[in-house]
């Protein structure tokens, strides 16, 4: 009996391969996205709460890495007022797996990059729903 030929995964368009890594980095993978997630891991809700990172992202970009956040099912965002709208973002479990590998960054850094100082607990953090 001839043994059926297994298709290999192609990538779907918006991917550059079927690589895992090349897929979360597609999502997660530039320089500010990151720190965003990582506010709001630490309770950061709000636009202007996120706005005020110390890393001064601009608001352009703040506004589209909550999109593709929320459009990636990492983040939901949630009406709390009408007029004007205003909307606060809370990550989704599926967000929040991604704990452990902002807690590798976080000890790497601070192993790497003397004068780095940790701002949050992610092993604590991983723990909260």
């Amino acid at each position: 009996m001839a043994k059926k030929a297994t298709k290999k995964a192609k990538p779907s368009p918006e991917r550059r391969s079927a690589c895992p890594i090349a897929c979360a980095l597609d999502v997660l993978g530039d320089k500010w996205t990151l720190l965003v997630v990582r506010d709001l891991m630490s309770g950061k809700r709000t636009y202007g709460e996120l706005a005020d990172s110390p890393e001064s992202i601009p608001t352009n970009l703040l506004a589209d890495r909550l999109k593709r956040l929320v459009a990636a099912g990492l983040a939901d965002k949630r009406a709390y007022q009408d007029n004007p709208p205003r909307y606060e973002y809370t990550l989704t479990k599926r967000g929040r797996e991604l704990y452990p590998v902002l807690d590798a960054v976080k000890e790497f850094g601070l192993r790497e990059f003397p004068g780095s100082e940790a701002r949050i607990d992610f092993s604590k953090q991983a723990n909260k729903k």
